[in-house]
């Protein structure tokens, strides 16, 4: 199978569009001169615009996951305690993190379940110097309520961590609004472009509580990165073909424009469930008045009659890749991505195939609901 004919619809990475592709063979430039400066400075400024942000933004050669080590690891010594909300993967990565560089106190609900809005508050009432938690919870397909904790951080002087790696570009993402002193954004996520790259935004106030950590990670040092930054350069040597790639996407996204970029990705995850609902499929997260389903990756249970090898192998046959559930809920639930440069018809072409195969298992016995359904969606 020719894999660059297949349409890669998982929670990233997403397809790259030629247009990013092409930039990234640009010849390869001084990352210590003007001409990358240029490059530099013009996405940290379309970054800021993505991010509703006024404070630094700081571009990182690693994945999305290096901005979550970064934040956790320059504003917390040993001694001091980090909360943590799970309700799925991601938000156990921060878990983690936290007990790497501190004392991390994991909130836990069942995956796909809302977060414990108490029980943050709560810990935060104990004296925690700061929450971090994951906005878009990819492997459960479920919004979180940012918003509202960031009121708890700063109604208890806590510094405020937030994974929008997979909503930053693609859902509402109100940094300064929220009062998030750190926000990280993954490349092969809602902007489209080639993983290995994130983007992080820093208040001042993360930047005064640095002066008070002892130690830091080497690589992700966001004062030495900050330090670079206001020179137009990195620490240390970046990828520069990334670089190209994010430029082009960000320019990209900045000519949609940002409210047509959200409603797109709404309107992808919309068709999606309402497809969803037409073929009798359950979806998997259970959200409360706070909390929503993802925008940018619908989380379904896998329905009776058909196991979920068999339905991604199908779908594969067909040049169509979908996810499937990680750790317990791994043959259990099933994830269709609608982020990045897709288009309704990548969205169409997915529900034609998944009820083809649904069909042809007789798990589905009308033919044909799903596609009306996402399309009615996607025609609104």
């Amino acid at each position: 199978m020719n894999i660059e004919d297949t349409l890669i619809m998982i929670p990233g990475p997403v397809p790259v569009v030629p247009r990013i592709l092409r930039a990234m063979a640009k010849p390869v430039i001084n990352h210590r001169g003007e001409e990358f400066a240029d490059l530099f400075g013009e996405c940290r400024a379309l970054f800021a615009d993505m991010f509703q942000t006024k404070n630094d933004i700081l571009l990182l050669s690693g994945s999305g996951t290096s901005g979550m080590e970064a934040a956790v690891g320059n504003l917390i010594n040993r001694d001091e305690t980090v909360v943590t909300p799970v309700n799925g993967k991601f938000g156990e990565r921060f878990r983690d993190i936290g007990r790497l560089y501190g004392n991390a106190v994991p909130i836990e609900s069942e995956w796909g379940y809302p977060i414990d809005l108490d029980r943050v508050a709560a810990a935060l009432e104990e004296g925690a110097d700061a929450v971090a938690m994951v906005h878009n919870e990819t492997s459960v397909g479920m919004l979180n309520p940012a918003k509202e904790v960031g009121k708890l951080a700063r109604k208890h002087d806590a510094l405020f961590i937030m994974d929008g790696i997979t909503s930053i570009g693609g859902s509402e993402v109100l940094v300064d609004e929220w009062g998030v002193d750190i926000a990280i954004l993954g490349s092969q996520k809602c902007i489209g472009a080639p993983p290995g790259f994130a983007a992080v935004s820093v208040s001042k106030r993360a930047f005064e509580k640095m002066e008070d950590v002892h130690t830091f990670p080497y690589y992700l040092d966001l004062k030495a990165h900050k330090k670079s930054a206001d020179k137009g350069q990195t620490p240390y040597t970046p990828s520069i073909p990334l670089f190209y790639a994010v430029q082009e996407a960000l320019r990209i996204a900045h000519e949609e424009g940002l409210p047509a970029r959200m409603q797109r990705h709404a309107a992808g995850a919309a068709a999606v469930r309402a497809a969803a609902g037409a073929m009798g499929i359950e979806m998997f997260p259970e959200p409360d008045e706070l909390s929503g389903y993802s925008d940018t990756v619908t989380a379904m249970k896998v329905p009776p009659g058909i196991a979920f090898d068999q339905m991604k192998k199908e779908m594969l046959a067909h040049k169509i890749l979908i996810a499937g559930g990680q750790a317990h809920l791994k043959g259990n639930i099933f994830r269709i991505g609608s982020m990045g440069n897709f288009g309704p018809k990548d969205i169409l072409i997915t529900i034609q195939m998944l009820e083809s195969v649904l069909h042809r298992h007789g798990v589905v016995s009308d033919f044909g609901a799903g596609i009306e359904a996402a399309g009615s969606v996607l025609a609104a």
